[in-house]
């Protein structure tokens, strides 16, 4: 079963996650880069948006799987000049939702191939596709080759006044 984006969610959100990912039910759609607020500070521009996928299943053992895969390009600011630096977004993502309050299977937290995610309730859709591209971005996005930004300088003229030549002239007044 497919269905097309948010919108075939309610309130893009996903009531049963189990019963999701026992069904093989499989969503999948593009979201305005704009509508990921707690990505806005690391943008340079929200324009754009991504394409994404979250498929359900059961693993070998039974227990449930998301799938999720998210691909587009980001405006990101680079951290060196501060000018906008295209990236390309490709996540790719294992989860494991495991029932709030329930224990953690040692090997699970040993395993570094699938996330295990609490659940308790409904799933926001959204938020996790956020959370996803939150934690694949670069920790200090930067151009490879690019300058620090440059202070213009006063009057067209090479030579910069020191800031303290007001203080050194109040001082010779004085005296």
């Amino acid at each position: 079963m497919s269905e097309q984006g948010i919108a075939g969610l309610a309130a893009g959100r996903i009531a049963d996650v189990f019963g999701f990912a026992a069904e093989g039910r499989v969503l999948e759609g593009e979201l305005p880069v704009a509508l990921f607020r707690r990505l806005a500070d690391q943008l340079a521009n929200g324009e754009g948006v991504v394409r994404w996928r979250l498929a359900g299943s059961l693993d070998a053992e039974g227990e449930p799987r998301l799938d999720l895969e998210v691909f587009g390009r980001l405006a990101l600011r680079c951290q060196r000049c501060l000018a906008s630096l295209a990236w390309d977004l490709a996540v790719g993502a294992a989860l494991r939702p495991v029932r709030a309050g329930q224990a953690l299977p040692e090997d699970e937290l040993e395993n570094d191939e699938i996330d295990a995610i609490e659940v308790d309730g409904e799933v926001d859709v959204l938020s996790l596709i956020e959370d996803e591209i939150i934690l694949a971005l670069p920790i200090v996005p930067r151009h490879e080759d690019c300058d620090a930004p440059r202070p213009a300088e006063a009057g067209g003229g090479s030579r910069r006044e020191s800031p303290f030549a007001v203080l050194a002239g109040l001082r010779g007044n004085d005296g």
